[in-house]
């Protein structure tokens, strides 16, 4: 039993300071194996708890059910800066046999998520052993009562899923559990913006807040400022019908018609004010998707896609920074991978133009609509899964390299500055769907700035190929009324 004053006076004296210099009941050094233990050091040597798993909420503060919440976040690699969260916030089981004799303000779920205490750590590096997690700095802390807002996309989540769950066993009553493994499978993309379900069946899954999700309430937290836009949306399907309602509206304009009826002036318009266009249409003002909260919330990335007259790709799609210590740390499995986090997780608003032709200024292509694609488990391990295992491969084998860029007759290509062209042997777009590419303004070393097994090379992305993405767009627009399971990728 806590107060909340007492309680935050506890947490405020650690902030600041290593895990190591607060476990002063050497948990780390305990020899338990436990994949949480920034949390058991928190719930022990911080506030003095053994640490239990039943289903109650840990704390009571001020008579009120309080559950602790340790949260790793990193410094994120994407442009926008700021933190991400490590991985998703598990909440609880989900249990087939009683979630659907339950309502939601009364389940188990929201016994343990109507009162959260968020305290943030900085994962600052890859861990061997539990004694390097002391090195790992407390950030912050914060109670966190979810709004009305946020309490409907939660709530929203938390029913389809049980009513999955009741579908399922009104339909399969012989046998329901030869269904369950369709709770992760179908129900994460598209259906569910904020909660996700993992593992999945056999394994017992678990309710989790979305990593997107916990990103932003942990940057919000930390002084990020995200735009909101006029419009409330309650789920996924509300903003792709808002989608479906701005390309009635704007379709057929030019780049730079939708600029000047929008209110953005630009002298030289680009690639890059596209989104911007997007969040104006939307009631926004932010230059950039990922400054808009909804979108943060949905787990939704915005990517601008040129199409030629005739349907076909212009340029390829780049998709999500990497984290190559991750990668390189063979303790982390793929399942668990941000790598593969990014892919399930995500929803991919495509902004699509059509180009009038070659070489034409960017303000000359014609709006043509979205679609909000997403990536299926099949997607994910024909294609992701591959390259992912390659590229640690490459790393911990010490099999990567910086080769030379050669010309058809083996000449070796040089740049307009005169240096020879040259790239590391990640997975290329010859080698399957998905990709790496690096991304710099010139080739000067300076640019270089990502060091992987001691060698110097651009920042890089993974890429999914304009073709194939091209191709999906085609078969869409053949049928508007397709499920959307079968806008998954």
């Amino acid at each position: 039993m806590f107060s909340k004053s007492e309680l935050e006076r506890i947490l405020t004296d650690a902030v600041g300071k290593r895990v190591a210099e607060v476990d002063v009941k050497g948990v780390l050094g305990s020899g338990l194996r436990n994949k949480g233990y920034v949390g058991a050091v928190i719930e022990q040597s911080v506030l003095g708890y053994p640490a239990d798993n039943k289903r109650r909420p840990d704390l009571l503060v001020d008579g009120v059910p309080v559950e602790l919440k340790t949260t790793g976040i990193r410094r994120s690699k994407s442009a926008g800066g700021g933190y991400e969260a490590k991985e998703p916030v598990s909440v609880t089981a989900v249990r087939p046999g009683e979630i659907v004799h339950e309502e939601f303000d009364t389940s188990a779920f929201w016994e343990k998520c109507a009162h959260l205490l968020f305290v943030y750590y900085l994962y600052s590096h890859k861990v061997s052993s539990p004694a390097e997690y002391g090195d790992f700095a407390i950030k912050g802390f914060e109670f966190i009562d979810f709004d009305d807002e946020d309490k409907a996309l939660i709530e929203h989540d938390w029913t389809v899923v049980r009513d999955f769950i009741r579908e399922i066993q009104c339909e399969y009553p012989q046998n329901p559990e030869s269904q369950y493994p369709r709770i992760s499978s179908e129900l994460n993309r598209h259906q569910l913006a904020v909660l996700d379900t993992a593992p999945k069946w056999p394994n017992p899954p678990r309710f989790r807040l979305k990593r997107q999700f916990v990103t932003l309430i942990a940057n919000k937290y930390f002084g990020g400022k995200f735009d909101q836009l006029p419009t409330h949306y309650s789920s996924l399907n509300e903003l792709e019908r808002e989608c479906q309602r701005l390309t009635r509206i704007y379709s057929g304009k030019t780049m730079r018609e939708l600029c000047t009826q929008l209110g953005i002036e630009r002298k030289t318009v680009s690639k890059r004010d596209a989104e911007m266009v997007v969040v104006r249409m939307f009631g926004g003002i932010a230059k950039r998707m990922r400054d808009v909260e909804i979108f943060n919330k949905f787990s939704v990335i915005g990517r601008t896609f040129v199409l030629t007259k005739d349907g076909r790709k212009t340029e390829d799609m780049k998709l999500f920074p990497i984290d190559f210590d991750e990668v390189g740390d063979e303790s982390v499995a793929f399942e668990d991978s941000a790598f593969r986090a990014n892919f399930a997780d995500s929803s991919v608003l495509v902004i699509m133009f059509e180009e009038p032709g070659a070489g034409r200024p960017f303000s000359e292509n014609v709006f043509k609509g979205f679609e909000l694609l997403s990536f299926s488990d099949a997607f994910i391990e024909r294609e992701v899964r591959s390259v992912f295992e390659k590229c640690r491969s490459l790393i911990v084998n010490h099999e990567l390299r910086i080769e030379p860029q050669l010309r058809k007759d083996g000449t070796q290509r040089v740049n307009r500055n005169g240096q020879p062209r040259e790239a590391p042997n990640w997975p290329k777009a010859k080698d399957g769907v998905v990709f790496l590419r690096g991304t710099g303004m010139n080739s000067a070393p300076e640019h270089k700035s990502l060091v992987v097994n001691g060698l110097y090379m651009y920042p890089q992305n993974l890429w999914i190929r304009g073709a194939f993405i091209a191709g999906r767009l085609r078969n869409l627009s053949m049928d508007q009324e397709l499920s959307r399971r079968h806008r998954e990728l």
